[in-house]
C-alpha cells in the first residue's frame, strides 16, 4: 500500500458511483465522461489491489472492501467540508454555515430568540435549521449529516459529546369553557377522553406524543392537525379539542388566546434539552461559538 496513489476526485467518483449504484450516473454526478470514470475506477482498484464493486447488468454493488472504503471516504470528504467551512469563515466576503437538527420544543420555544440574537452579532454565519425527532437527530449527528443536534428524551448518544442545555415541560392547553380548565395539573391518561388538536404528523412533538400513547396501550382521538402552535391554540380556544405543547410556548400564547394551561404530572412531560455534537474541538470555530452562545444565553434555572 506504500505506493498507493489516488486523489479526492477518485474518492468523490467512488462515492457517487456507490450512492447511485450505477457507473454512468456516478460519472454524471462527478461531471466525468463514462470512459474517464471507468478508467479512474479501474486505476483506483489496481492501486488499492482490491475489487470495490461487483459489476452487474443492472448496475454495481459494493464488495466488502468497497463498503469499508465507503465509510472512510464519507469521513474524509466530511472532514474536508468542515475544513473549507472553517477557512471560509476567515475569508472576506465568504460565510460559514452551521447545520442544526432540533426537536419541536427547541424549535418553537428556546431557539428563535437565541438564534436571532446570535445571527445579529455574527453576520458571517448562516444557519440551516430543521425539525426532527430526537432519535433521528442523534443519528444525523453521529453520521456527520449535521453539525449540531438539540434533542430530548432517552436517546442513545454514547458516541457523542453531550452538553446540558435547558429544561422545558409539556403542558395541556384547554379552552376556558372546558371542564379541565379548573384543574392546575393532571395525569395525561385523565385527558385521553378528550378530543385533541395536534401539530401535523411530520412534527417531532406529534411523533413523541403518539409514542407515549402507544406505550400506555391507549389511543388518542385527534380531530384536527395544524401547522403551528399558534393555529393549535386558536383551535383549542374554539373548543375543538385540547392540545399538548411546550410550557415556554404556552406561556407566550396564553396572553393572546382564551386558553387555560394545565400542567402534566407525568415524568416524561419534563423535557431535558441537550446539545449534542460529534466533538466540540472538531467543529468549525464559528459552530463552536454558536454552541457556547446557546449555553451561555440559556436560562440558568432551566439547566439545573
Amino acid at each position: 500500500m506504500t505506493s498507493t496513489r489516488y486523489d479526492l476526485v477518485d474518492l468523490r467518483l467512488f462515492l457517487n458511483i456507490a450512492e447511485a449504484g450505477n457507473l454512468t450516473r456516478g460519472a454524471e454526478r462527478s461531471c466525468l465522461s463514462v470512459g474517464a470514470a471507468s478508467t479512474r475506477l479501474k486505476n483506483l482498484e489496481e492501486s488499492l489491489d482490491i475489487q470495490l464493486f461487483i459489476r452487474r447488468s443492472q448496475g454495481v454493488i459494493l464488495t466488502p472492501a468497497g463498503e469499508a472504503l465507503l465509510r472512510h471516504a464519507i469521513n474524509v470528504l466530511q472532514e474536508l467540508e468542515r475544513l473549507h467551512g472553517s477557512l471560509q469563515f476567515f475569508s472576506r466576503g465568504l460565510k460559514g454555515q452551521v447545520r442544526i437538527f432540533a426537536n419541536t420544543t427547541a424549535m418553537t420555544g428556546v431557539l428563535p430568540e437565541a438564534l436571532s440574537s446570535f445571527l445579529a452579532t455574527h453576520p458571517q454565519v448562516d444557519i440551516d435549521l430543521e425539525e426532527r425527532l430526537s432519535p433521528e437527530i442523534a443519528r444525523a449527528v453521529t453520521d456527520g449529516s449535521v453539525d449540531i443536534g438539540i434533542l430530548a428524551g432517552n436517546v442513545r448518544t454514547d458516541e457523542l459529546e453531550v452538553i446540558p442545555y435547558q429544561k422545558d415541560r409539556l403542558v395541556l392547553a384547554v379552552a376556558r369553557s372546558n371542564p379541565l380548565s379548573d384543574r392546575h395539573d393532571i395525569d395525561f391518561t385523565d385527558a385521553l377522553s378528550q378530543n385533541f388538536v395536534s401539530l401535523h404528523q411530520d412534527s417531532a412533538i406529534y411523533g413523541f406524543v403518539n409514542q407515549i400513547v402507544s406505550g400506555l396501550g391507549a389511543s388518542i382521538n385527534i380531530r384536527i392537525k395544524v401547522s403551528s402552535f399558534e393555529a393549535l391554540c386558536r383551535m383549542v380556544e374554539a373548543d375543538v379539542g385540547v392540545g399538548v405543547l411546550p410550557a415556554s410556548v404556552a406561556a407566550r400564547l396564553a396572553g393572546s388566546h382564551a386558553i387555560h394551561i394545565v400542567a402534566l404530572r407525568d415524568p416524561w412531560a419534563v423535557r431535558e434539552l441537550k446539545i449534542c455534537v460529534q466533538s466540540l474541538p472538531g467543529l468549525p470555530s464559528f459552530a463552536r461559538e454558536l454552541v457556547d452562545y446557546l449555553v451561555l444565553h440559556s436560562d440558568p434555572g432551566c439547566r439545573k
